[in-house]
């Protein structure tokens, strides 16, 4: 019955939706990669886009997914990884909403994306980011204390510069966001970090920390770190370091 009951949209070599790693970890932190891949649906073709557009950041978040499983490792804390291109689902968009499956990104039109009808916009939705979010309320079934999204952004959007080595986004966690950028400081003074940068948090552009941070009322923090920093193996390794022990000391604070 389930065989009939699927739909049309994932075949049999298109990879599972999400990856949970550290899955049965004890650990009482939950970390988050909605961007980590690149896939595509064979059902999809190419979206009609072009392989330069795909590797670039309007396709995944770049360095994202090696920087959480690193993270992952380091902490001992279940990650949910999400494999698919943030052009056929972005699954840090609220369903349905403007950005949930974009016509276009950076004033470039995704052909595959228009023209869709409801049922096949609820496909995706369905297939690909119910799945993300069947992982995560699972792993919040067990008693968690904080929560972390790795993200990536590009260093020049739109002909503007963006200076931060790292943003640290939240609308009620501050203080978890003000905690970790003091222990990275005080490790790495010359980096330049930013509280709610590149963007702000807000219910129609986001969807982990509104649907699933602020109700639970855990600390946490959408963490976006500058791509340039991490498309090398070092980056990643420097990275995954300083955010473990910035959260180890987080936690350790809040005993």
């Amino acid at each position: 019955m389930e065989q009939l009951a699927r739909t049309t949209l994932l075949g049999k070599a298109d990879p599972a939706p999400t990856d949970v790693i550290n899955e049965d970890c004890a650990s009482d932190i939950v970390l988050l990669c909605e961007h980590a891949g690149r896939a595509i649906p064979q059902s999809l073709g190419t979206l009609g886009i072009g392989v330069d557009m795909l590797n670039s950041h309007r396709g995944w978040d770049i360095g994202a997914e090696e920087v959480a499983r690193a993270l992952s490792e380091r902490l001992q804390a279940p990650l949910v990884v999400q494999r698919y291109s943030r052009l056929v689902v972005d699954c840090n968009r609220p369903p349905g909403g403007d950005g949930s499956i974009p016509s276009s990104i950076d004033n470039v039109e995704i052909p595959g994306n228009l023209s869709l009808s409801q049922s096949q916009k609820a496909e995706r939705l369905d297939e690909i980011l119910e799945p993300m979010n069947r992982a995560l309320t699972s792993l919040f079934q067990s008693r968690r204390r904080a929560t972390f999204s790795i993200h990536s952004f590009t260093p020049e959007l739109d002909g503007e510069i963006r200076p931060w080595h790292a943003g640290f986004l939240t609308r009620k966690s501050i203080t978890t966001c003000n905690s970790l950028m003091h222990s990275i400081n005080h490790r790495h003074p010359d980096l330049m970090l930013a509280l709610n940068k590149p963007y702000d948090i807000c219910d129609e552009t986001d969807w982990f920390i509104p649907r699933f941070a602020e109700p639970l009322e855990l600390p946490h923090a959408l963490i976006e770190i500058r791509n340039d920093q991490i498309d090398h193996p070092q980056g990643v390794a420097f990275w995954a370091d300083t955010l473990a022990e910035a959260i180890l000391e987080l936690m350790e604070a809040m005993a």
